[in-house]
């Protein structure tokens, strides 16, 4: 047994039951009211807006949910660089390219480097490397402001190695889904953190193993993936995402190889991810109930920001009036919360 099946031979009991209470609300999701395909597309379309903001802010980058939908609707977004703006529509549209068509992509090296491309496409310091495995080094360094080194947080696999560890890898994975003998979430995170270490290309290894989970997910059926941002809930705990994956890795190499902490951050993510994806069954149903005017309102609130009535009211062209009932209706729905009075009066979304 080689040692990537040796990591997922014993499953701890909490990610035991973290996997069983996946399984339950996925279960819920399958077997709740089927949604209106409006609600859907537009669930979707606000899921990849926040999942390529979030994803590309977990790698440094400044956009907001608000400044990547300016991006994706080629409007101009003025204060920020060029490289944001270059990887946020790569990640929009390659997360897209695999909601539409994760049935068709199987894991292999091709699909990987594919994908890889896709997501640096307009991306001009990698138009050399996209699609293709490191030549050089690419340490995991910490560096400060200036670009000082601090440390090195680790040593990745070496650039000569990595087309025989790549291989190795898909292989294993392979075995693994095929043979039928492991639950898959285990085998998705295993191949994560293991990809991780590996960092097979030059960059953009974080945003596509991302990427890869989505892809994953869907294929191992969890329909649900597209609606609520993972990218989104790692943002939300970005410190215990690299701290979980630090200590998995470390173990790497040693005669105790073990992905426990990894595992049980990336079903803690999953849990939450399946939760609120079930908590949309309910919600869409008070969407439905909405008038056109309170739906126009709604729409505005598509990140954590809270807005002012003037801002919604410039946003959508509602009445002040109508932009006053709307606001009451969303309240009461708890769909919005109120932050202020008076003229401070800003209201922010409840859930995502």
């Amino acid at each position: 047994m080689n040692t990537f099946q040796e990591r997922i031979k014993i499953i701890p009991p909490t990610a035991v039951s973290l996997i069983a209470r996946i399984d339950e609300l996925h279960g819920e999701w399958t077997g709740g009211a089927t949604l209106n395909p409006v609600v859907l597309d537009r669930l979707q379309k606000s899921s990849l807006l926040t999942s390529a903001g979030a994803s590309t802010r977990i790698e440094g980058s400044k956009l907001s949910d608000r400044e990547v939908e300016k991006v994706m609707k080629n409007l101009t977004v003025t204060r920020m660089a060029d490289r944001d703006i270059q990887e946020v529509r790569g990640y929009y549209e390659t997360l897209n390219f695999v909601y539409e068509s994760y049935t068709e992509l199987p894991l292999t090296e091709d699909t990987i480097r594919y994908l890889h491309s896709m997501l640096l496409q307009y991306s001009n310091k990698d138009s050399r490397h996209k699609g293709k495995y490191k030549n050089f080094e690419n340490q995991v360094e910490m560096r400060d402001e200036v670009g000082n080194l601090i440390e090195v947080v680790f040593k990745t696999t070496p650039a000569y190695l990595t087309p025989k560890a790549m291989s190795e890898l898909i292989q294993s994975v392979t075995d693994v889904l095929n043979s039928n003998t492991q639950h898959r979430l285990p085998v998705i995170a295993n191949f994560i953190v293991d990809f991780l270490k590996i960092h097979p290309f030059l960059d953009g290894n974080g945003r596509l193993s991302r990427i890869l989970t989505n892809m994953l997910l869907l294929q191992a059926g969890y329909a649900y993936v597209p609606y609520v941002s993972l990218e989104r809930l790692i943002e939300a705990r970005k410190g215990d995402y690299y701290i979980a994956l630090r200590r998995s890795q470390a173990t790497f190499g040693t005669k105790s190889e073990s992905i426990s902490d990894w595992l049980q951050y990336f079903l803690e993510v999953l849990s939450e991810q399946a939760l609120q994806a079930t908590s949309l069954l309910e919600r869409s149903i008070l969407e439905l109930n909405l008038s056109p005017a309170q739906q126009k309102v709604w729409d505005v609130f598509v990140d954590n920001a809270a807005i002012t009535p003037k801002t919604i009211m410039s946003l959508t062209g509602v009445p002040r009036g109508t932009l006053a009932q709307a606001i009451e209706k969303l309240l009461q729905l708890k769909m919005i919360e109120r932050i202020g009075l008076g003229r401070s009066t800003r209201y922010r979304k409840l859930y995502q």
